[in-house]
């Protein structure tokens, strides 16, 4: 399978979700493709020889789990520095793919104590794999070469809550809360905390969904070039704990 500068090309891309080109064709205001940027940009950054070398998953789940602790000891590493900044101003290469909470306690570079280009966070609500999550996810896996996946959900989550309660919620807001209830429904009248105990499944569940959910992740998966994992954080200690 080709790659561009150790990722999948576009074509692969392709072939993996099954479509044509049309279907990924999307333009940018510059009047290019999407799909085209990293790949023009890659080979400066190859030449420059400032790429960093690749990560196994397992390599790439301990370099965040110790990031972690990093930071709950409170011992964080200088990763936003202004030379960080122009290292990795004409192109990225995330080891890792987060999809996470959006809420404001739950910042993933800051509490996995990691740098500017480091990791692709998708952030929503309730940690939820919607279709545009999705989408994004596919595409750090795909074209910018993530070889793990960490989907993370936390305590006293409110989206969480909101879906045990149950009441009728205005706005868009309840089209998130809608996407926890199946996990809800998962741990409805086990012993314990409602909230904490949905706030796992969740977690589990939504890895369940990126994994079964996606043509290009599964695929990916099924050779041994994705992991995907998840994790509880929590926000009284500030510790992040793998849960699936």
């Amino acid at each position: 399978m080709s790659r561009i500068n150790g990722f999948l090309g576009r074509r692969n891309v392709l072939k993996l979700a099954g479509i044509g080109s049309a279907g990924l064709a999307v333009s940018t205001a510059a009047g290019g493709f999407l799909w085209g940027a990293q790949e023009t940009v890659a080979p400066k950054v190859a030449e420059a020889e400032t790429k960093p070398q690749p990560v196994s998953p397992d390599e790439a789940l301990q370099r965040i789990l110790e990031g972690n602790k990093r930071f709950v000891a409170e011992r964080r590493q200088n990763l936003q520095s202004r030379s960080r900044l122009q290292e990795t101003a004409t192109a990225q290469f995330p080891f890792a793919a987060i999809l996470s909470c959006a809420d404001s306690r739950v910042p993933a570079e800051i509490v996995m104590d990691q740098g500017l280009g480091d990791l692709f966070v998708v952030r929503v609500a309730g940690n939820v794999a919607s279709e545009s999550c999705i989408g994004s996810l596919e595409f750090s896996a795909a074209v910018l070469g993530t070889q793990l996946l960490v989907v993370i959900g936390h305590e006293r989550c409110g989206a969480v809550a909101a879906a045990v309660k149950g009441d009728p919620l205005p706005g868009r807001i309840g089209i998130f809360v809608e996407e926890v209830k199946p996990a809800v429904r998962l741990v409805q009248g086990r012993p314990g905390d409602p909230v904490e105990n949905a706030v796992v499944a969740n977690v589990k569940y939504q890895v369940n969904t990126l994994k079964e959910g996606s043509s290009i992740l599964s695929s990916l998966i099924a050779e041994g070039k994705l992991k995907v994992v998840g994790c509880r954080y929590d926000l009284d200690t500030g510790e992040l704990t793998v849960v699936a």
